[in-house]
């Protein structure tokens, strides 16, 4: 498979490409993250680093994920839980820490790709949402209640597709405010709760988003 190695650390880079190389797969390096947001497009799966010298792999992380679909893997040495806790919440298909088994890596790389394969086969999400006389288009970034435009700011309408994407499971509130602010740990709890408040009252449908005590909250189909 093309593997794109997202690493700044030449002794680490020049192993693993070795590694890769000698197993039948066509690495590239390349030291920066802004050259896996350019360089994605052509490759099966991104080994992700996430001390690099033009920012945090996470923020990287999160920016692949908002254009592309490509399996990544995080491979670093950062191991505490925050930022392993992270890393899959910004959507890591897999998270190693470093020193990492060479046989481990190719195993979980070949796993990480088929399940993509997978999803890739699976039906794709649709671009309208519908509940009962809710209506949530996102492409367009619209929503109709019983025919009728409603206007939600960007961070409201981002709520609600969040939830939409997922309508009927439940979702917490770590999950959504990593996805509305870029770090449940330094997120404003209170601000979710204003914005799901005002989403409510917008939609005029109270019963529509279920609130899960403890965890976080449900788009009821």
């Amino acid at each position: 498979m093309k593997v794109l190695l997202v690493e700044d650390d030449d002794g680490v880079a020049d192993a693993l490409v070795e590694v890769l190389t000698a197993h039948g797969h066509q690495p590239r390096r390349v030291r920066h993250g802004a050259d896996a947001l350019t360089g994605h497009r052509e490759v099966d799966l991104v080994l992700l680093d996430l001390g690099l010298p033009d920012g945090d792999g996470l923020e990287v992380l999160r920016k692949l994920r908002r254009v592309a679909t490509v399996p990544v893997m995080v491979l670093t040495a950062r191991g505490d839980e925050r930022s392993v806790v992270r890393g899959l919440r910004l959507g890591a298909d897999d998270y190693l820490v470093k020193p990492v088994r060479l046989a481990e890596l190719l195993a979980r790389m070949d796993v990480v790709t088929r399940r993509a394969a997978h999803r890739a086969t699976a039906e794709e999400p649709a671009d309208e949402v519908v509940t009962g006389d809710v209506r949530i288009d996102l492409a367009s970034r619209r929503v109709e209640v019983a025919g009728a435009p409603i206007t939600l700011t960007a961070k409201e309408f981002d709520l609600l597709a969040a939830l939409a994407r997922r309508m009927g499971a439940a979702v917490s509130r770590q999950q959504l405010m990593d996805e509305l602010w870029g770090d449940a740990y330094v997120a404003i709890s209170r601000s979710l709760d204003v914005h799901i408040a005002q989403l409510r009252a917008k939609l005029g449908r109270p019963n529509l988003i279920s609130t899960i005590r403890g965890f976080g909250y449900r788009l009821e189909p």
